[in-house]
This record gives structure tokens, sequence and C-alpha cells, in this order.
């Protein structure tokens, strides 16, 4: 198996059409297993794992497009050209992103309890910087309160204990790699170009994708339904796996859209044109700018894009919206340098991962004795894949380069900094 493709299993008729089911984050294709006698009647059915879940093989994907294409590169070694899809969580990401990018080859779309964007990117990346400190043993440990309501883990001990192990047993990297993807996943703005009919499916108990998310979803997609599951919580083809089932069989069955067209070929859902500038608009935009009223966007331009999207990857979004809060009228355009030089054109240089610039960035810091910046470079450190001992070893080394005083400072700092982001919630 190469890293473009994903381990898989098979179940159902050969000359059945085909449904690929994509699973949650920490879980294993098993996590459909009560949904498989029923689905095979009808279906020739594809599950696979995420990278480094189950047995599949360690090669960490970073993004959810990623992941898409992992699984197109494994349906197409299938031989598998059209299908209909069902995802939970971030399986149901990776069908959107399919459903997106691929639009002649998914049929119809189930997204259970899934989002268009799954909480915030500071949330996801804090997570990895648990995990990289403190192993995956208390995600594995709080896993069952996201996943499960309080009932029914208390009555069903055995299945809060799979789920346990579930989460134990991926690799820890795959893991990481699997909340950056999450952090950087946002298709808010894409929704209305789904163009197939897409079951909505959304546990009422559900904290870790409300169904707020699932009404976002139902609204951006032109041809979505809502079905609200009551007493579930986020994994309901677990929790309530007749009630999932049900509702799968009555949407594929009634929504696959798979009839041939006039031409012979399997008709599509067109996808929601690209919205257009009208003429007149578009011939008054050089107009605009000549006259200053653009000028600000103008000045910016692809560096401050890119130092925009950099600086909120590195320093979180709770950092940069703080920022952006205080910016006014007088310091805006020292922002906007800010924003076009260190982040546009220094952090996006090919010449340096930004582990080691996170490495310069703290030593520089104590260097100069900028310990008001030190608390967000440490963060940065945190989420750009230093752990806690390599940070200490730093400030260390700063002592006897820098200077104790100013190695004190930072250590002052840089010590509560890690005790806030590397502890586990609850």
């Amino acid at each position: 198996m190469s890293e473009k493709t994903l381990q898989h299993r098979i179940d159902g008729p050969a000359d059945a059409p085909v449904l690929v089911l994509g699973a949650s984050l920490g879980t294993t294709w098993h996590m459909w297993d009560r949904q498989i006698p029923d689905l095979t009647r009808q279906w020739r059915v594809i599950r696979f794992d995420l990278p480094g879940h189950g047995g599949s093989p360690a090669y960490p994907a970073s993004s959810v497009a990623e992941l898409a294409d992992r699984v197109a590169a494994t349906l197409d070694a299938l031989g598998v050209d059209r299908f209909g899809y069902g995802g939970c969580s971030l399986g149901g990401a990776i069908g959107t992103q399919l459903a997106l990018t691929r639009p002649q080859r998914v049929t119809s779309l189930a997204l259970v309890s899934s989002s268009p964007r799954y909480g915030t990117a500071d949330s996801w990346r804090q997570r990895g910087v648990v995990i990289r400190t403190n192993g995956l043993d208390p995600i594995a440990r709080t896993a069952p309160e996201r996943w499960f309501t309080a009932g029914f883990a208390a009555a069903q001990p055995a299945i809060v204990e799979w789920a346990v192990q579930m989460v134990r047993t991926t690799d820890p990297g795959c893991y990481i790699a699997a909340c950056e993807a999450l952090a950087s996943y946002d298709v808010r703005s894409s929704l209305g170009r789904v163009g197939v009919p897409t079951l909505v499916v959304a546990g009422s108990e559900d904290q870790t994708t409300p169904t707020t998310d699932a009404r976002s979803l139902v609204a951006g997609i032109p041809d979505a339904s809502l079905a609200l599951v009551p007493g579930t919580s986020h994994l309901a083809p677990v929790e309530q796996p007749a009630a999932v089932t049900e509702l799968l069989i009555r949407h594929f069955s009634t929504a696959w859209h798979d009839k041939p067209s006039a031409g012979g070929q399997p008709a599509i859902g067109a996808a929601a044109p690209k919205p257009q500038l009208a003429a007149a608009a578009q011939a008054a935009a050089p107009a605009a700018i000549e006259a200053g009223l653009a000028q600000p966007e103008a000045v910016r331009g692809s560096a401050y894009e890119r130092g925009a999207k950099v600086r909120r990857e590195v320093l979180g979004d709770a950092h940069v919206d703080a920022v952006e809060e205080a910016t006014d009228a007088f310091s805006g355009e020292f922002q906007d340098l800010v924003t076009r030089y260190e982040w546009g054109e220094t952090w996006t240089r090919p010449g340096l991962d930004r582990r080691t610039r996170s490495i310069i960035t703290l030593t520089a810091l104590v260097a100069g004795g900028h310990h008001g910046d030190i608390a967000a470079h440490t963060r940065a450190a945190l989420r750009n894949g230093l752990t806690p001992t390599e940070i200490k070893d730093i400030l260390l080394h700063t002592a006897v380069y820098c200077g104790v005083p100013a190695a004190n400072a930072a250590f002052t700092v840089a010590q509560r900094v890690i005790r806030e982001e590397t502890t586990p919630e609850g």
C-alpha cells in the first residue's frame, strides 16, 4: 500500500452500486459495523481507515483535500468511478471535499455529525500541542464524553472501552496531522457548489458538531435535507445504529443521482456557477483604484494575503483577532507592514521550515529583551512542533549567550504559557 492510498474493506455484491463510508477522527471503519448487514443488501460498501488509524499505515495527511485525494486514489486503484458517499465528522468533511472537487464522481452524499467548519483553528492546533506533550491518553480518556450521551455511556461500558482503545491505538503523528487538517478546513463559502442530493444527519445532543452546524450545511447546500436523531451525541452511527441505517437507506435509495443523460453519460447535478462581476462593475474597477478608493487592497497585494494567512496559522486566531481589535487609524499602517514584511515575505520564504523559524525567533526575542512577544511565540513554537523540553533547552542556551537575567525573564513567561497550552481539558 502506497502513501497515496488508504487501507480499505469491501463488503457486498460485486455488481452493486458502490457506497463509500468515511469514519470520524480517532475511529476506524468498525464504527460502521452495525450498518453493514442492511446496506450490503443494495450496495457494495467500501470503508477506509484514516492514516494511522486501525491498521492503516502511518502516512500523515495535513489537509482534508489531501485525505480526499487519497480516497480518490484508493477508488481509482479499485476501478471505481462513481459512488455514493456517507461520512461521519472528519469523514463527512472528506465527502464534502470530494463533492466539491470531483462532482462528476459523487452521486449523492450523506453527512453525519458534520460541519462546514469544525470549531476553531486555535482549538485544533492546541489539541495537537497537548498530544505532542502528553500523548493520546488524555484525548482517549475524554473521547466517550465527546462521542456519546451520558446515558448511553453508562449502559454500554464495553462500547466506551472500545472507543477509548481506538483512540489510544491511533498513531499520534497522524492524529496531530488530522487536527491540522480540521484547523484549516472551512468550506462555508463553497457549499453552494455541492451539486448532489445531500442528507445531513445530526444528533440532538451532539456538542462537538451541534445542530447549528448541521443547519449551516443545509442552508448552504442547494439540495440538502436535515434529519435530527433524538437523544444522540456525536457518534450517531454507533449510538443509534438502527435509526442512522434507516436514514441512509432511505436517502441513497431515493437520491442516487446516477441516471443516464441524453449523451449516454451519467447525469451530474450541476454545480452552481461562480459569481461574476457585472460588466459595469468590472469597467469601474480600474477607475476606483485610480481614484484611491481601493488603495488599501492595492497596496497590500499578495504578500499581505499570504502574511495574514501565515500569521493566523502560527500565532492563532485569538491572538490575531486581539491585535486587529486594537488596531486603529494610528497603528493600522504598522500592522499592515508587519503582516506584509514579517509574515508575508519572511515567514513564507522556503529556506527554513516554521519549526526552525520558531527556534530563531525565541532566541532573538530573549537576546533583544522583548519579553512582551515571548508568550505569543512560545505558543507559536508549540504549534510549529517544538516540545516543552526543546523550548527549555533553547532558553537554557540563551542563558549562556544572551545572559541569565534575560533567560530568567523568558523562562517565567514560557513556563506559564506551556502550562496553559499543554494541560489537557477536564
